[in-house]
């Protein structure tokens, strides 16, 4: 019998890296539908998603030969491929235990609806939120989750709660027969086996956001210190480079500093005659 593609997953782990790139996969493939393109090349897919061509060709070659030599990827097919290595194609039922910003935004979003992610119910402890309608989906007391969870298996919980609580509303989930967790609290949950969970810490994206741009100025800092000094004083801060450094690594350094004091004298109109 022929093995499916998709059989390979069962054999060996992916990375976490490759399986963070898919959705981003997904995303662009189907936005390249939606414009009539129906195949491109891996250097093309790269260019677009800011990837080189070589890790587009390993990161699907996980999941199969999909492409082909000379011709690219299939868009509609790559898309489908992907879209059912994430499990889309299906229905989920979701919970949403914290009806504040974060609960009503992931009510609110319209792009998990038509992925097929629907929100049964919201769950809180405020009275005033207790008894509302958010988006179609109706706000109940959150001492009413075990027993509607009963009456209303969900597939899928999202904790948007205070820490404090966040772990004791992740257990009555499980109980309740939920077998993923999308976790927004600032809290790492504890899972068993049989249960996935997604920690999203909001401060840990916006924290790698500062971090880049704090390289990105420091960089912009030292091409703007080279572009005001002139070649002499280059030259000048290369020696004192060597000085100083050249006691712990003489040689690899000694090197470095004769390469650039030969590129700044060949390049300098002050040194032409």
């Amino acid at each position: 019998m022929k093995k499916d593609k998709g059989d390979d997953m069962a054999t060996h782990k992916i990375s976490d890296a490759v399986i963070r790139r898919l959705p981003g996969y997904y995303r662009y493939l189907r936005e390249l539908e939606k414009i009539g393109i129906t195949r491109i090349s891996s250097q093309e897919l790269g260019a677009r998603m800011g990837l080189t061509a070589s890790q587009i060709r390993q990161d699907i070659n996980c999941f199969g030969t999909l492409g082909q030599q000379g011709y690219g990827y299939n868009v509609a097919e790559l898309r489908a491929h992907i879209g059912s290595i994430l499990g889309l194609g299906r229905k989920y039922d979701m919970i949403i235990v914290g009806a504040g910003n974060i609960g009503q935004a992931v009510a609110w979003y319209p792009g998990f609806s038509q992925r097929g992610f629907e929100p049964l119910a919201m769950f809180d402890v405020k009275p005033d939120l207790i008894g509302r309608v958010i988006r179609g989906v109706p706000v109940y007391s959150v001492t009413e989750l075990k027993v509607f969870l009963q009456e209303h298996p969900a597939t899928i919980g999202v904790v948007s709660t205070p820490a404090r609580v966040a772990q004791q509303i992740a257990q009555q989930m499980i109980e309740g027969g939920v077998r993923a967790i999308w976790n927004f609290a600032p809290l790492d949950l504890k899972v068993p086996d049989n249960v996935v969970v997604n920690n999203v810490h909001l401060t840990d994206s916006l924290l790698v956001l500062t971090y880049r741009l704090h390289q990105l100025e420091r960089v912009e800092e030292e091409q703007a210190a080279e572009s005001a000094a002139g070649p002499a004083e280059g030259i000048i801060c290369l020696k004192r480079q060597f000085l100083s450094r050249s006691r712990q690594k003489p040689i690899p350094f000694f090197f470095q500093i004769c390469c650039k004091m030969r590129s700044a004298l060949y390049f300098s109109p002050v040194f032409v005659v």
